[in-house]
C-alpha cells in the first residue's frame, strides 16, 4: 500500500479521539530513518528500531510475531485494562483487542517522527479506531496521569496490567522509566481510592440519598472567621485543655467529632463540630450530646443517625462522586477537601474555606504517644470500659487496639516516646502538603505527638470574606431523587467492552454511571460479581432498591 495512503488512513482513525496528536503527526517527518522494516517468515512487516550505532533491532519475532504476541498475552488475566510500553508493529495490541481480553488499552511511546514512520509503513487502523484504545506519544506526567484516571474504571474493568515491548523500551530507557513511575503512582492512587470504595461505596450511597431528604431546608450562613482553633482527639489534648480554656475567647473553636466528648467533659463548648466518617460508629462521638445551638458540619455521605443529632445540619460535599453530583444537579453545597482521609485534615480545609488567617491545632498527634490511642473522654474509653472483664482488663484492650497495626514502629526523642503507624504518618504527610497550599498559618500546640513540618507563614492570598451557605434547591428532594432513579433505570444496558460502553454514553448518562461506581466497587468485591455486565446490573438493582425505599417511605 502507498505510504501516503497508510499515513492518512491511520491519522483518520485517530483524529476523532485525539485531534491534537493528529495535528502534531501531520507535520512530523516520515523519512528520518528511525526504523527499518523487515519481513517475517509469515509475511508480516516487522519494524526494526535503529540504535545509536546504526544497528537495526527488530521489535518482534521475525518468525511468527502473531504467535509471540499470543504467548505474551496469555500471561495476563482476562477483563483487564492493559498498558503497553511501545507501539512497535502493533501485534500485541491487535492480539489483545481481537481476543477481547482487555476492557481498555493504553499505548505509550516516544519520538513523534518515529511514530510517523510507523504510520507511513503499516496499517494501524483497527487498533487506533477501536474505542478501547488510547495512544499517547511523548506524554507529560500530567497527561499520563489524566489518561489513566479518566479511562480506567476498576469497579468495571477489573485489574490492570502493564507489558513493555522490551526491544523498544531498551532504546529509550529514561523516557519509559519515567512513564512507568508515573503510571505506578497513578495506579497506587487509584488502588487506595478503590480500596476505600470497596468498604464504603454502598454506605456513601445509602447515607447520601437519606440525607438529601433532610437537606432541603434553609440553613443560616456561617463565617468568615480570622482565628480558628481545631481540636483533634490525640492524647496530647488531655494536656492542652487548660490552654484552650485560657485562650477560649481568642478564637473560633472547631471541634472534630472525635474530640467533642473530651471537650464537653471539660465543660468546653466548641463553636462548631465537623464530622466526615460514613460509618455508624461516628454516633459514639455524640453520645454525650450536641448542644442544639452548636453548628454541625457534616458530609452529605455521613450516617443519618449522626445528622439527626442536630436540628440544622450544615451539609457539605467531600470527594464522593454522588455528593458532587447532588451539589451540581440539585442544590449547591460548600465543597470541603476531605482527600486527607481524616477529620483533622477536613477541619483545616473547612477553616481555610471560612477565611481563617491563623489556625491553632490541638490534639493533632498522628501517633500513639506513650502508647495511648486517644484523649481521655473520647468514645473509645467508655466503649472499652463497658467491655473489660477479669480476663481482658482495660489495659489489654487498649494494647490490642494499638498493636493490631502491622506497621507499628517505636519512635523516641529526648523527652518522650510514641508509636507511629503507616496510616497515621500518611495522614500527617497529607496535612503537611495541605499546609503549604493554604493562606492560613498553622500552629501546633506543644504536645507529645509526631512532629508536623509546617511552613512559618501561610501562602499569600486575597482576603476572604466568603460565607458558608447552601444554594437554593432546584426542586423538592423527593422530585430530585425520583428523577435520579428514572435516570438510573434508563441507563443503557452494558454491551461490548467498558471503554466501548462508556464512549457510547451521553454525557448525562456518564454522570449517572460515575455516581454509581463506588457502590459498584463494593458489589464487585463482596458479591462475587466480576464481569462488567454483572457488576453494572447488580449496582443498578441495588441503587434502585435503596431509592425506592426512600421514595415510598412515609414522611
Amino acid at each position: 500500500m502507498d505510504e501516503r495512503l497508510n499515513f492518512e488512513r491511520n491519522l483518520l482513525a485517530l483524529t476523532s479521539k485525539n485531534p491534537d496528536l493528529c495535528k502534531k503527526l501531520s507535520t512530523a517527518h516520515t523519512t528520518t530513518g528511525k526504523y527499518r522494516f523487515l519481513e517475517s517468515r509469515k509475511g508480516g512487516l516487522i519494524p526494526a528500531a535503529v540504535d545509536s550505532i546504526g544497528a537495526a533491532r527488530p521489535l518482534h519475532s521475525l518468525v511468527d510475531p502473531e504467535k509471540e504476541a499470543g504467548r505474551i498475552l496469555d500471561t495476563i488475566s482476562t477483563d483487564n485494562f492493559l498498558i503497553l510500553y511501545g507501539l512497535g508493529g502493533g501485534f500485541l495490541a491487535k492480539a489483545a483487542l481481537d481476543s477481547n481480553k482487555v476492557q481498555g488499552l493504553l499505548l505509550i511511546d516516544y519520538d513523534l517522527d518515529g511514530i510517523a514512520e510507523l504510520f507511513a509503513a503499516k496499517n494501524y487502523v483497527s487498533i487506533l479506531g477501536d474505542p478501547r484504545t488510547i495512544l499517547l506519544i511523548d506524554p507529560t506526567d500530567t497527561e499520563l496521569e489524566t489518561s489513566i484516571l479518566g479511562a480506567y474504571r476498576p469497579a468495571l474493568s477489573g485489574g490492570i496490567a502493564a507489558i513493555p515491548l522490551r526491544p523498544r523500551v531498551e532504546l529509550s530507557p529514561k523516557e519509559f522509566a519515567s512513564a512507568a513511575n508515573t503510571v505506578n503512582n497513578s495506579i497506587d492512587s487509584l488502588s487506595d481510592d478503590y480500596s476505600v470504595q470497596v468498604y464504603f461505596g454502598k454506605r456513601w450511597f445509602a447515607n447520601t440519598i437519606r440525607n438529601v431528604m433532610d437537606a432541603e431546608g434553609a440553613v443560616a450562613p456561617l463565617g468568615p472567621v480570622k482565628n480558628v482553633a481545631i481540636s483533634a482527639a490525640g492524647p496530647s489534648l488531655d494536656y492542652q485543655l487548660e490552654l484552650i480554656i485560657k485562650k477560649r475567647n481568642d478564637f473560633f473553636l472547631l471541634a472534630t467529632d472525635t474530640s467533642l466528648p473530651s471537650l464537653l467533659e471539660a465543660d468546653i463548648s466548641p463553636d462548631a463540630v465537623i464530622s466526615i466518617d460514613c460509618q455508624h460508629i461516628s454516633y459514639y462521638h455524640f453520645m454525650r450530646g450536641l448542644p442544639p445551638d452548636i453548628p454541625l458540619f457534616t458530609d452529605l455521605a455521613s450516617p443519618p443517625i449522626v445528622v439527626s443529632r442536630t436540628p440544622t445540619p450544615h451539609f457539605f460535599t467531600g470527594g464522593h462522586p454522588f455528593t458532587v453530583f447532588v451539589s451540581r444537579s440539585w442544590r449547591t453545597f460548600p465543597h470541603i477537601d476531605t482527600s486527607g482521609g481524616n477529620v483533622t485534615y477536613a477541619a483545616v480545609a473547612l477553616a481555610e474555606l471560612m477565611g481563617a488567617e491563623k489556625i491553632d491545632l490541638f490534639g493533632a498527634d498522628f501517633s500513639y504517644p506513650r502508647g495511648e490511642p486517644y484523649a481521655r473522654g473520647s468514645y473509645i474509653h467508655p466503649y472499652f470500659q463497658r467491655r473489660q472483664n477479669r480476663v481482658q482488663p482495660l489495659e489489654s484492650l487498649f494494647a490490642a487496639f494499638v498493636f493490631r497495626n502491622e506497621s507499628l514502629r517505636l519512635e523516641r526523642d529526648p523527652f518522650t516516646w510514641r508509636y507511629e503507624t503507616k496510616p497515621l504518618s500518611g495522614y500527617r504527610l497529607k496535612l503537611e502538603r495541605l499546609s503549604r497550599n493554604i493562606g492560613a498559618r498553622i500552629i501546633v500546640a506543644p504536645g507529645h505527638g509526631s512532629r508536623i513540618d509546617l511552613p512559618a507563614t501561610g501562602k499569600c492570598r486575597a482576603h476572604s470574606l466568603s460565607m458558608l451557605s447552601a444554594g437554593k434547591p432546584h426542586s423538592s428532594a423527593r422530585d430530585f431523587l425520583r428523577s435520579y432513579s428514572i435516570s438510573i433505570e434508563k441507563l443503557p444496558r452494558f454491551s461490548g467492552s467498558v471503554s466501548t460502553y462508556i464512549s457510547r454514553l451521553k454525557e448525562e448518562d456518564k454522570d449517572i454511571l460515575t455516581t454509581m461506581l463506588p457502590a459498584a466497587a463494593a458489589i464487585r468485591r463482596r458479591e462475587n460479581a466480576f464481569s462488567p455486565d454483572e457488576v453494572l446490573e447488580a449496582v443498578r438493582s441495588y441503587c434502585l432498591y435503596e431509592l425506592e425505599r426512600i421514595l415510598t417511605a412515609p414522611r
